[in-house]
């Protein structure tokens, strides 16, 4: 049954099932049963899951933006020590996803995973108040003459931020997995929705990044970092009280085991075949009937990593069945082709980590630029340093809802394809932005050091060009990005997927640390002095820009040249209709159980 097809009833068995009423692509409600279509899922499950996501962004930024801002100001710390120490924190954090999106596909569930790591978010949160307001945890007694804080609250601190890596690593791949599951892709006007959920996704982040360095950066400079503190944990708890109110809307998928252990399974018996005469027909490889018990969707055979399909070659000397050999001698096809989905993803995220590199600029020495220039916008106010970043996320907002909004339907109507354009051409275009971004950098901040050499301090809203281009590249890349690794993984491994695209702004940000230090040697020795000074003024990040904006550029070639050979993920038929139909009967009888196919919550 070709899924483009499947509309209004479709005949199973004999009988007439109808898709309009019912959704058929192995999620349930919150109660077990098979879910309708028209009290469960779509938007009106997605927006209580974008509301927890604005306010854990909200919490998120209010404490990530003005980190760098903290260790040098409350902790006395360096920039270069304080910078290097924001990039493995923010790399923390974006590889811990990695782990969380794993128990989320295997053993938790996506919304069990949402719900723990907020909690460990929470506790974070709480002693990161603890640290400000008890008298034992505090930096020092007297901010005023402090030099160096206390040994104690440098533990605490550095354990409350930790906590908060913790719970943003299981919170962030799979509320994001959740909030896309709520779309069927194998219904027409869900799947169209499902596309445009990654840009409305990215616009609630943003709202909540605005709001994190606009209102809670205020409070940290003119009121107190613990008044800051306490606002965020109160937004973060109230954010939870909301997911919990949206169980009833949910759809839900559970956890199918391990979802690298098949892979593994097509590695070992394709090696373990690798003598074997490749069949002259492909047709003859060995599909399982029950495929679709992992993720509902049985895949087209492809004809690339040709190696992998041995693993596929029913033997005529076994004697037995083709259904009852071991997983680890005979993998189907729809594995040995989830296998080929991941190794042709390696390249993608390789030479998305430039990009990454360079994110991890806006939110270290971009800030540090703001705080050394004049941010006096009138005679009564000063702009808070890490508020400059708010220009990112409005870039975000702006490219993600005239992407979304005007140019995806005048390309669709250009290209015919669903997309307008597809992933990997909105990945690339807004890496162009990324290259912008690191040239007018450099060019913004040899201008600031010559204003400084002159005894005049550049204006703040220098720095707005490139925190806007770079949000209008993030638009492209980051939420292409976010598409990518959720829509072309093993639909087994979703939360994973999403904990994927993650990984690279962690990788990318422990690169930047160890280019800073590779640069600071190198440039030590060649020149006597380091491009990173003890501070801002006595160092030369324009250089180091036009690094970052070189490396980028070399770099945008190496991904187009993998862009274009990838081949898409292609789904053959969907094949959990059938499996469904009896579960719809006894819904219908009032006597569901929570089975759907293979699938039992």
């Amino acid at each position: 049954m070709d899924m483009e097809k499947r509309v209004g009833k479709v005949e199973v068995g004999g009988a007439e099932i109808d898709e309009t009423k019912w959704v058929y692509d192995s999620s349930v409600d919150h109660k077990g049963s098979l879910p309708l279509r028209s009290s469960t899922g779509s938007w009106k499950a997605s927006f209580f899951i974008i509301a927890i996501e604005f306010s854990e962004r909200l919490s998120y930024f209010g404490i990530a933006t003005s980190l760098v801002l903290y260790l040098t100001k409350v902790m006395h710390q360096d920039l270069k020590t304080a910078t290097r120490n924001v990039n493995y924190w923010s790399g923390v954090t974006t590889l811990m996803p990695l782990f969380g999106g794993f128990l989320a596909d295997a053993y938790l569930g996506r919304y069990a995973t949402v719900f723990a790591s907020c909690i460990v978010y929470l506790m974070g949160l709480v002693l990161l108040c603890m640290s400000w307001f008890m008298p034992a945890l505090k930096p020092c007694e007297n901010m005023t003459t402090c030099t160096e804080p206390r040994r104690v609250h440098e533990v605490v601190f550095f354990l409350a931020i930790y906590l908060v890596s913790i719970g943003t690593g299981g919170h962030k791949p799979s509320l994001e997995s959740f909030g896309a599951d709520q779309f069927d892709d194998d219904h027409a006007g869900e799947r169209r929705q499902k596309m445009s959920f990654f840009n409305w996704w990215s616009c609630g982040l943003c709202s909540g990044l605005i709001l994190g360095v606009t209102l809670i950066v205020y409070v940290q400079d003119y009121v107190s970092w613990g008044v800051a503190d306490i606002i965020i944990t109160g937004v973060m708890a109230f954010s939870l009280l909301i997911f919990i109110v949206g169980r009833p809307f949910y759809r839900y998928r559970a956890p199918a085991g391990s979802p690298l252990t098949p892979l593994l399974q097509v590695l070992v018996a394709a090696i373990s075949k690798r003598n074997l005469a490749y069949p002259s027909d492909p047709s003859h490889l060995y599909e399982a009937p029950k495929s679709q018990s992992r993720g509902g969707r049985v895949l087209c055979h492809t004809t690339k990593l040709k190696f992998l399909d041995k693993a596929a070659i029913i033997e005529e000397r076994s004697s037995e069945s083709a259904e009852k050999q071991s997983p680890w001698k005979l993998a189907s096809v729809t594995k040995v082709e989830e296998m080929k989905l991941i190794i042709n993803m390696i390249p993608i995220w390789v030479f998305t980590l430039p990009f990454g590199i360079c994110v991890a600029q806006t939110s270290t020495f971009f800030i540090k630029q703001a705080a050394s220039s004049n941010r006096n916008l009138s005679s009564s106010f000063e702009l808070p340093a890490a508020s400059i970043f708010a220009v990112s996320a409005l870039g975000i907002i702006v490219s993600v809802t005239l992407y979304d909004k005007l140019l995806v339907p005048l390309l669709r109507r250009l290209t015919g394809n669903e997309r307008g354009i597809n992933i990997l051409q909105r990945i690339g275009f807004g890496m162009l932005f990324s290259i912008a971004t690191m040239m007018v950098a450099a060019l913004v901040e040899h201008n600031r050091l010559k204003l400084r050499s002159h005894g005049h301090p550049m204006s703040v809203v220098w720095l707005v060009p490139q925190f806007l281009i770079i949000g209008f590249g993030d638009g492209f890349t980051l939420v292409g990005l976010q598409e990518y690794f959720y829509d072309q993984v093993p639909d087994s491994m979703r939360s994973l997927g999403i904990a994927l695209y993650l990984s690279v702004l962690g990788a990318a940000s422990f690169l930047s640390s160890l280019l800073i230090t590779v640069v600071d040697e190198v440039t030590e020795r060649w020149s006597g002095k380091s491009w990173f000074g003890k501070d801002l003024n006595s160092s030369r990040l324009d250089r180091f820009y036009w690094l970052l904006a070189g490396i980028t550029t070399i770099n945008l070639f190496g991904f187009v040249f993998f862009a274009r050979r990838y081949h898409y993920k292609s789904v053959q038929k969907v094949a959990v209709v059938a499996d469904c139909y009896q579960q719809q009967q006894n819904n219908i009888g009032g006597d569901a159980h929570g089975v759907v196919g293979n699938h039992v919550v």
